[in-house]
């Protein structure tokens, strides 16, 4: 089986239709979403839509969907990201916004060999941001390979009986992580709509089951039309500057 691995895709049309495209000409069958499909970014009716068609094998919430569909308070967000989840939830149709709150909570175990989450399997808002961090999640995760985002930062962790250690240490992309049967892993596939490694490319990862290999990739998209629209819509400057930077 060959998985798309898609996350964070932020209500961001442009780097979302540049990665299908990408992913197509690669070659997927089904596919996978780590969460915050909506949130910073100007078309989440659109992204909604897509996602829908996709009928993805796994498809699980992340902490923007939660608010922007209204299931939590926004309390907890900066400025910035308030203001933007505010305008996510009055912009989404009721249609799109309950297919949203509906989505389930994360750990989501897809087969044999994988399972999805969009912070980490023991909690679906924590973040990985360091060695003691991925440790804790690899060792909660009940499959050998663990997919996440929320991070919005491509990044590959190994566990193997005697080492742990970074399956992502070359910065060439596209990168295969080999997923020896011995060894666990904890893989980002980065942010589609808003990266934050410094890599303003939109990040995707493909699992091929069958050759033991994910593949993580970065594909570039046409930032300008994605700042253009966030402006348009009356969103904060310092999302549409961001994504140029990756930050």
């Amino acid at each position: 089986m060959r998985y798309l691995v898609i996350s964070d895709i932020h209500a961001n049309l442009e780097a979302f239709d540049a990665v299908m495209a990408e992913a197509k000409s690669i070659g997927f069958e089904k596919v996978l979403l780590l969460g915050d499909l909506v949130g910073y970014g100007a078309d989440p009716n659109a992204i909604c839509e897509r996602v829908r068609e996709l009928n993805a094998e796994g498809l699980i919430r992340g902490n923007h969907d939660k608010v922007g569909s209204g299931v939590e308070s926004p309390e907890g967000f900066n400025a910035v990201a308030r203001n933007a989840i505010r305008w996510t939830y009055e912009t989404l149709n009721k249609e799109n916004r309950e297919w949203l709150a509906a989505l389930p909570a994360g750990p989501l175990i897809v087969d044999d060999m994988i399972e999805i989450c969009h912070g980490t399997p023991f909690d679906e808002d924590a973040y990985v941001f360091d060695d003691l961090d991925a440790l804790r999640a690899m060792h909660a995760a009940r499959r050998p390979l663990c997919l996440f985002g929320h991070t919005h930062v491509q990044v590959g962790h190994y566990l193997s009986r005697d080492q742990f250690g970074l399956a992502t240490a070359d910065d060439h992309r596209p990168l295969g992580i080999p997923l020896d049967d011995a060894n666990r892993y904890l893989v980002n596939p980065g942010s589609v709509g808003q990266p934050r490694d410094g890599d303003p490319r939109a990040g995707f990862g493909i699992v091929d089951t069958a050759a033991k290999e994910m593949t993580i990739f970065r594909v570039e998209y046409p930032i300008s039309k994605a700042q253009a629209r966030i402006l348009e819509e009356g969103l904060p400057d310092v999302l549409a500057q961001r994504l140029a930077l990756g930050r």
